[in-house]
């Protein structure tokens, strides 16, 4: 029978890590059916459609282990920042805030909450509140494929409520339950957000009662923990510490080492997590090629503040008294929300409002909005939060390079975008995450070797996914398959134009299906779904 498509005289990085093979690639019906380095078999067959790929190189689809796409990816089903990049599979529900599951109360809150990182669509349908009805939403077409974590703190929101208390034994156990319902219905495990309300009021003991159930369900733990700045050594061996005690696996995701005090710093963290590797302990990480960060503005605040929810907050900010001590925490102090950390101003970077008469601020630190409106900082701050309900998102230069390049050789390394795609100037991370690993860190500065860098971005995220037949160029595993020019693959998508697709990447298939062809053009095909946890690995 003739193949759907053959891609002859590729250079196949299989995604093992194994040098590059010059093959044809056979796929009929969604599945690789042949790789032939000897060129005949997949020939003989014969195909429908026949791609010349000479000069090329022929990849797994690559997987996003930290993508913030839970509602742009039903909203703007075309979702070309990242299949333009090769993405064929994205991980959701991460930093413990998104979507399922929920009840009418704990989703309106969590709409106002990360308006930031997904926006809030006019008119979008909110139809699910499980995390099966979720799957099942995205069931109906999306661009690429999608898994799901279940979000601590929406669990915590939904069973305890928004304030800064100890959850109770009774609530612990509800937490577990909808955590364990959550991951029967397919979700891969369980995220964190430590330093977002109200997952940070979790302690220990209530973390580890749920990583337990994780456990118990074969998934893994993704905690953005307690600090990525002052005291981010102990709070990476604390998410460690909890993995151990619970047997659960562990997956670092934007696993970093910013702000001042961590510069130079990345070999100690290396060394924290090879002595827990060497222990028995199950750990990966992730992590995206930039310096700066992305988050909400109002996520630098104090936690404190956050107590009661986000009404609750906005009427603490127009408060005098609590202005004030908001205020001199930030800047004399340190908050928790900004990792223990003063503010920095300038390094704060508004990238996004929900408010139009806002945009003008898009682009511009804090510090040169004030300074040009003759104000203090802190005052630009708290009253663009007001004018913006908590709307604005920022970014974060506060990143070392030689942390970046030494975390991402780590034998346990995946990559993840971290991407929030919506705003007026987003992180170019959003457009290009994966071309610029081979482009700067693979072709210009040789950090990792092709096919080394592959393998972190397909077979390893694959195995910690528990893909049982994706990240892989192999017969019989599902066609997700990218097709790229290893030396012209670039990302173009820049700080002050941040929508810009990458080039190189010629042809992107999931599950057989080209949703970038000729040569880079989003086509309109919407073939992916969500992937599900099951008795013998995700499907």
């Amino acid at each position: 029978m003739a193949a759907d498509l053959l891609i002859r005289d590729a250079l196949v990085l299989d995604g093992t890590g194994a040098p590059g093979v010059v093959a044809d690639v056979a796929v009929t019906g969604g599945r690789i059916t042949a790789v032939d380095d000897g060129r005949s078999e997949a020939r003989s067959a014969g195909a429908h459609r026949t791609v010349d790929a000479a000069g090329r190189a022929l990849t797994p689809g690559f997987i996003d282990m930290h993508a913030h796409s839970d509602v742009q990816i039903l909203a703007s089903p075309d979702h070309t920042a990242k299949v333009s990049q090769g993405v064929t599979l994205e991980v959701l529900g991460q930093d413990g805030l998104s979507f399922a599951p929920v009840d009418e109360r704990t989703r309106t809150a969590i709409r106002a909450q990360i308006a930031g990182w997904n926006d809030d669509p006019p008119g979008f349908a909110w139809d699910w509140e499980s995390v099966a009805g979720y799957l099942d939403r995205l069931d109906r077409g999306i661009a690429c494929h999608a898994a799901y974590l279940v979000p601590q703190g929406t669990l915590r929101l939904l069973v305890v409520g928004p304030d800064e208390r100890p959850a109770t034994p009774a609530e612990v156990a509800r937490m577990g339950e909808l955590l364990a319902q959550g991951m029967r219905e397919g979700a891969l495990g369980m995220s964190s957000g430590l330093t977002y309300t109200p997952g940070m009021y979790a302690d220990d003991d209530e973390l580890a009662a749920l990583l337990r159930v994780v456990a118990a369900h074969d998934g893994y733990y993704s905690p953005h923990h307690r600090s990525y700045g002052k005291g981010a050594l102990e709070a990476y061996a604390e998410m460690i510490d909890l993995a151990r005690a619970t047997g659960c696996a562990l997956h670092l995701t934007h696993a970093t080492m910013n702000f001042g005090p961590n510069r130079g710093r990345a070999g100690e963290l290396l060394a924290l997590i090879d002595g827990a590797l060497d222990d028995g302990v199950d750990i990966t990480l992730d992590t995206y090629p930039y310096l700066p960060g992305s988050t909400t503005l109002s996520a630098i605040l104090p936690s404190w503040s956050f107590s009661g929810g986000p009404d609750a907050l906005l009427a603490r900010l127009a408060e005098p008294a609590d202005r004030e001590r908001i205020l001199y925490e930030l800047e004399h102090v340190g908050t928790d929300g900004c990792h223990g950390c003063v503010a920095e101003w300038d390094t704060i970077e508004i990238s996004g409002v929900q408010n139009p008469a806002l945009a003008g601020r898009v682009g511009r630190t804090v510090e040169a909005i004030a300074r040009d409106e003759g104000r203090a900082p802190g005052d630009v701050f708290v009253e663009q939060l007001i004018a913006d309900r908590l709307g604005t998102t920022i970014l974060q230069h506060v990143g070392h390079e030689e942390n970046v390049r030494a975390i991402m050789q780590h034998r346990t390394h995946t990559g993840g975008s971290d991407a929030i795609l919506v705003g007026g100037r987003p992180h170019p991370r959003a457009w290009g995450t994966f071309p610029r690993y081979l482009a700067r860190y693979v072709r210009e500065l040789g950090v990792l070797t092709l096919e080394d860098c592959v393998h972190h971005l397909t077979g390893r995220p694959a195995a910690r996914l528990r893909l049982v037949d994706r990240g892989l160029v192999r017969p019989g595993h599902a066609a997700d398959l990218v097709l790229l020019d290893p030396d012209t693959v670039q990302d173009t998508a820049t700080f002050e134009d941040p929508r810009r697709q990458a080039t190189g990447i010629d042809l992107v298939l999931v599950d057989g299906v080209a949703v970038i062809d000729d040569d880079g053009v989003r086509t309109d095909a919407l073939p992916g779904r969500a992937l599900r946890r099951t008795g013998s690995g995700t499907r």
